[in-house]
């Protein structure tokens, strides 16, 4: 019997098909790439891909553009509301592929899962394909600087404002008003801590990531640093926490 160790690409492809497999929103030919992911299509309309935040800008945007431009494309997602800017978000596939555009980026090691993904099995595959970016040390992930250390809050708060992911471990869990706090250091006035807000914390229960659960255990967070104090990542779904291993 054929395995996926044998067929190893063939069985990601298939993953990530099913699990982007969002209903058609249009198709068109790619005029031009705009920025590192958003690119326009011969009939006027913008598109930015949906799922990912950009981690190289400069080449992620050179490899749209060699993916893309003159290419035709089909787009798919669960909505096509136009963002502020007038973009459409769409997970875009090459004529013939069953491969979002965005896998090949985060691959690459261009581009790092947004936790904007509403869908489990779309954000699953997504997240596959940037482990095999991490493993394999491609793009961004060649530098050790990509995955922040939760005890390096100084670092952190450099990037406020900006999208990060945090690895460390969590020292406590305490709740304080309507805000439930992983904190991965002692002083929190300076550390680094994640926050839930009470109303959301049963949604990470139902996915068996209650808060108290995970003290003392080693998590990755992503999302975007704001400073309250000490720099701070809103969690909003559960897909912005990847535990990583025991106490």
């Amino acid at each position: 019997m054929t395995t996926c160790a044998a067929l190893i690409g063939v069985c990601n492809d298939r993953a990530t098909a099913a699990g982007c497999n969002f209903e058609m929103q249009g198709e068109g030919r790619v005029a031009a790439v705009i920025d590192a992911r958003s690119f326009r299509l011969d009939d006027d309309r913008e598109v930015k891909l949906a799922g990912i935040e950009v981690a190289d800008r400069v080449k992620a945007a050179a490899t749209l553009s060699a993916l893309l431009v003159g290419r035709d494309v089909s787009l798919r997602g669960n909505d096509d509301t136009p963002d502020r800017y007038g973009r459409q978000p769409a997970y875009a596939y090459l004529a013939g592929s069953e491969t979002p555009v965005q896998s090949e980026l985060l691959r690459q090691g261009f581009a790092l899962v947004s936790p904007a993904i509403a869908d489990r099995d779309c954000a699953a595959a997504l997240m596959a394909a940037e482990a095999e970016a991490r493993t394999a040390r491609s793009g961004t992930w060649a530098t050790s600087t990509v995955i922040k250390n939760a005890e390096s809050p100084g670092d952190i708060l450099a990037g406020i404002g900006r999208f990060a992911v945090v690895e460390g471990r969590v020292l406590s869990v305490r709740q304080a008003g309507s805000m439930t706090y992983l904190n991965f250091g002692r002083n929190w006035t300076q550390d680094f801590a994640a926050t839930i807000s009470k109303r959301i914390v049963p949604v990470f229960e139902a996915a068996g990531l209650a808060p108290k659960s995970l003290e003392n255990r080693r998590i990755r967070v992503r999302g975007w640093v704001e400073a309250r104090r000490g720099p701070r990542i809103e969690l909003l779904r559960v897909g912005q926490i990847e535990v990583l291993g025991g106490n």
